[in-house]
């Protein structure tokens, strides 16, 4: 397959507003052959200053998710809508969206995940095109086209929902658990069930 490199973005001007709001371009991590692919908004400051993406304490949600559906963080790949960190952290604009949407389409398409899951209401949006209620609907399976190749995705709520509202660690993680279900990636547990209907069939 295609190197990591050809993933990375190195320079880019198309948003003057993040060119200038930005320390450098921060590019998705993980391997170029992961199944599973999340994507977020864009850098925060943290991300921004590390050159990584979800690094701060949303990070930290997401990594601790990911250990208990028998994810690591290393085997799955990880991208933002926007590469540069918007001002104030504020939302990217639909234009700062548009321009960088190439980047993402071209990271799916080389990735070639079994399942793609948005992190947040913004990502969402973005892929499903059209306005989406994340708490309501996450953990919902969703098919989207790009460049005509269907791909499966799975809405989620954004890890630092958590941190401001408990209530939504349950809806987080039974997203992040159907994601994992869908990708055919095996906690612990739901290997044990599979084995058992196995059995009984056979």
């Amino acid at each position: 397959m295609g190197s990591m490199e050809d993933l990375r973005v190195t320079e880019c001007t198309r948003c003057p507003a993040l060119v200038d709001s930005r320390s450098r371009i921060v590019n998705g991590t993980g391997p170029a052959d992961a199944d599973v692919l999340f994507v977020g908004e864009g850098p925060g400051a943290r991300e921004d200053e590390r050159g990584e993406p979800f690094v701060g304490r949303s990070g930290s949600v997401l990594d601790d998710q990911l250990r208990i559906v028998g994810l690591d963080r290393d085997a799955v790949r990880i991208t933002n809508c926007v590469r540069c960190r918007p001002p104030d952290n504020r939302d990217p604009t639909t234009d700062e969206l548009e321009n960088c949407r190439g980047y993402l389409e071209s990271e799916i398409d080389r990735l070639d995940p079994a399942v793609i899951i948005t992190l947040g209401k913004v990502p969402s949006e973005h892929l499903l095109e059209r306005s989406v209620a994340v708490t309501k609907e996450a953990g919902a399976i969703e098919e989207i086209r790009i460049d005509g190749t269907p791909r499966r995705l799975v809405v989620c709520v954004h890890p630092a929902a958590t941190l401001y509202d408990r209530s939504q660690e349950e809806t987080f993680a039974a997203a992040i658990e159907r994601a994992a279900d869908v990708a055919g990636v095996d906690g612990t547990e739901s290997d044990q069930t599979r084995l058992d209907g196995f059995d009984r069939s056979g």
